[in-house]
């Protein structure tokens, strides 16, 4: 019996802020998250900026138009 990985771009579906952390929500359904002080722009941006984002490249990434910030979905996943 042998099984084959899919290979797939994973991609952003719903993006949120907590006081102290970046939550991405993918499109598979799994939740990333990433402390805001890896990401000075947010951690220091008011709350309606930070909620002022949308996905780029059909969810490769999220752009915050208000602190001119760019995170990829790949980069945030490799970020350790």
């Amino acid at each position: 019996m042998s099984s084959s990985m899919v290979d797939y771009e994973p991609l952003a579906a719903d993006v949120r802020c907590t006081r102290d952390a970046l939550v991405v929500v993918l499109q598979d359904g799994r939740e990333v998250s990433a402390p805001l002080m890896w990401f000075p722009r947010l951690k220091n941006a008011k709350a309606a900026q930070r909620k002022n984002w949308r996905l780029i490249g059909g969810g490769v990434g999220i752009h915050w138009e208000d602190v001119d910030e760019d995170i990829s979905i790949e980069s945030l996943l490799a970020m350790k």
